[in-house]
């Protein structure tokens, strides 16, 4: 799936670059995924000619949208710090099951999700961690074909904007407010993921990462980020109406 592919680099300078990470795609080799070649340190390092990159934060394997690497460890750490202290914003967009409301704040904590292969501390009891997200609604659409025990289906387009940094947290806080995000194969409702597949061809988690907003660790400028959607989300905007919240 990767093989040749190119990485959309949405920004570059001597201390940072961001790239517009597609669905699949894992950030760095990971023990879960011991089969995989393909990650995204790597095939940006050797785009850029060998140069070494550091990841700052990082987006779930289906997940897609902006990621932000640091060239040298200097600036990691202080991007590290920014984002610890939540000094940076990031803003997705996801479409969900169900009308939601017109807009909210899910405050409910987290477990931290450990993998007993990749982690050593896996087994390990610790108490939840607080984790905030607001969210939005932007569109909505009724489809007349019913999915489980529904005559129709409904959907939501969502604006997410996460507080804290915990592991799926978009994910899981839309699956405890009964949102599930479409394609999620791990919180998600399978029913709607397979009409999903069988009618618009989505093949993927639809959670995308449209912004990120810091400031320069240097030149103290804000910057903006944005990442445009890829062909699965647009040709499902298409579908459902929703043609001016393509980017």
């Amino acid at each position: 799936m990767f093989k040749d592919y190119k990485l959309e680099i949405l920004y570059h300078d001597e201390h940072l670059v961001a790239i517009n990470k597609p669905t699949g795609l894992l950030v760095h080799k990971s023990m879960i995924d011991r089969h995989e070649i393909y990650y995204a340190m790597k095939m940006l390092r050797d785009q850029l000619g060998g140069q070494w990159v550091y990841p700052i934060h990082r987006l779930d394997k289906p997940t897609s949208g902006v990621l932000l690497f640091a060239l040298d460890s200097d600036t990691a750490r202080e991007m590290s710090e920014a984002f610890k202290a939540h000094e940076t914003q990031k803003e997705y967009v996801a479409v969900v099951r169900g009308y939601v409301t017109d807009s909210g704040v899910i405050e409910h904590a987290l477990k931290e999700k450990l993998d007993k292969i990749a982690d050593k501390d896996a087994n390990k009891d610790k108490e939840a961690q607080d984790a905030v997200t607001h969210y939005e609604a932007l569109a909505k659409v009724e489809i007349d074909k019913p999915v489980g025990k529904y005559d129709k289906t409904r959907y939501s387009l969502v604006r997410l904007l996460p507080k804290t940094g915990r592991k799926h947290q978009l994910r899981r806080h839309m699956k405890h407010i009964n949102h599930h995000i479409l394609g999620d194969t791990k919180y998600g409702r399978g029913e709607h993921n397979k009409f999903i597949r069988a009618e618009y061809d989505v093949q993927r988690l639809l959670l995308h990462c449209t912004s990120l907003e810091f400031k320069h660790p240097y030149t103290q400028e804000h910057i903006v980020l944005k990442a445009s959607l890829d062909e699965t989300f647009v040709k499902l905007f298409n579908a459902f109406g929703w043609n001016e919240w393509i980017q």
